[in-house]
C-alpha cells in the first residue's frame, strides 16, 4: 500500500542524518550567520550610507532608529524566496538520495515485491515533499531569527501587523515555493530512474535549471520574447516569477505582460507532471532483476 510505502520512506531518511543535515539544517545556519554579519557591516559603516544620496532608500529606512520592522511584512517576503537557488539545491540533495538510494545500494529487488512499483516511486515522492516542507519551516524560522537580531542591532521595535490580505499572500507564497521545489526535484526523480544513478539524480537538475536560467539570453535575439509562449514553458523558474507577483499584487503584478499567468500555470504543471508521468512508465517498464 502507499501508506506503506511512504511509512518505509520515512523511516529510512529519518535514518540518513547527513541527508537531513544538508537538506533541512545547513541553509538556515548559513543564512543567519551571512544575515548577522551583514547586519554588522551595515551598523559598523552607519553613518557614511546615511550620508550617501545613492544609497538605496530600503537601505536607508532600516537603519533609522526607533523605526518599527513589521515581522508579518517580513515573513511574507521569506515565504516567497523559499525557493531561492540554494534552497534548491540543497534540498535536492536529500530527494536524489531518496530516489536514487535504491538503484546505488541495490535494494529494489527487496522491496519491489512487497508493493506496486508506482507506490514505491509515489511514497518517495510523499516523503520529498515532506521533506521539503521541512526546509521551508527551517528557512522561516532562520527569517524570524534574522529579523530579531536586525531589530537588537539597529535598534528597531518589533511589531506584528498581520493582517487578512498578508495572511493570504504568506500562503501563496509558501504553497508556490512549496510547488517549485517540488517541480525542480523531479527532474531528479526521472533521472534517477532512466540512469540509475545518484549523480546523475544530482547533476541533470542542475544542468537544467542553470539552461532554463539563462534561456531568455539565447532565446531574444531569435526574436523570441520573454512573455512568448516558449520562453515561458522553457522557463519554469521564470513562470514561478510571473505567478509570484501576481500573488505579491500592487506595482510588482500591474508590470507583469497581459496573459502572462496562464501561460506560467501551464509552465509549471508540465515541469511537474511530465517528469513524474516519464518516471513512473519507465520503473514499471524497468527491469531490476540485477539490482
Amino acid at each position: 500500500m502507499l501508506v506503506d510505502a511512504i511509512r518505509a520512506e520515512g523511516f529510512r531518511l529519518s535514518k540518513n542524518r547527513t541527508a537531513l543535515f544538508w537538506s533541512v539544517v545547513f541553509v538556515p545556519v548559513i543564512t543567519v550567520v551571512i544575515g548577522t554579519i551583514t547586519q554588522f557591516v551595515l551598523k559598523a559603516n552607519e553613518a557614511k550610507l546615511l550620508a550617501d544620496s545613492d544609497a538605496p532608500p530600503g537601505l536607508r529606512d532600516m537603519m533609522l532608529k526607533g523605526g518599527e520592522l513589521d515581522m508579518a511584512e517580513a515573513l511574507v517576503g521569506a515565504a516567497g524566496n523559499l525557493a531561492n537557488p540554494m534552497v534548491l539545491l540543497f534540498v535536492l540533495i536529500g530527494a536524489a538520495t531518496l530516489y536514487a538510494g535504491d538503484y546505488r545500494w541495490e535494494t529494489w529487488r527487496l522491496i519491489s515485491a512487497r508493493n506496486s512499483r508506482p507506490n514505491l516511486l509515489l511514497g518517495k515522492l510523499a516523503v520529498v515533499a515532506g521533506l521539503a516542507l521541512l526546509a521551508m519551516l527551517f528557512m522561516l524560522l532562520a527569517a524570524v531569527a534574522e529579523n530579531f537580531i536586525r531589530a537588537a542591532i539597529f535598534d528597531r521595535t518589533v511589531v506584528f501587523g498581520a493582517t487578512g490580505e498578508a495572511f493570504g499572500q504568506f500562503a501563496g507564497q509558501f504553497g508556490l515555493s512549496w510547488l517549485r521545489i517540488l517541480q525542480f526535484t523531479m527532474m531528479g526523480m526521472l533521472a534517477a530512474s532512466v540512469t540509475r544513478s545518484l549523480l546523475a539524480a544530482l547533476f541533470v537538475p542542475l544542468v537544467i535549471g542553470v539552461a532554463q536560467f539563462f534561456s531568455p539570453q539565447m532565446l531574444t535575439p531569435m526574436g523570441i520574447m520573454p512573455d512568448a509562449w516558449l520562453a515561458v514553458l522553457v522557463n519554469p523558474g521564470a513562470a514561478v516569477d510571473a505567478i509570484s507577483a501576481a500573488i505579491a499584487g500592487g506595482e510588482r503584478a500591474a508590470a507583469l505582460p497581459a496573459g502572462i499567468l496562464p501561460k506560467a500555470w501551464t509552465s509549471l504543471g508540465l515541469w511537474t507532471l511530465l517528469p513524474l508521468a516519464g518516471a513512473l512508465a519507465w520503473f514499471r517498464r524497468q527491469d531490476l532483476s540485477k539490482e
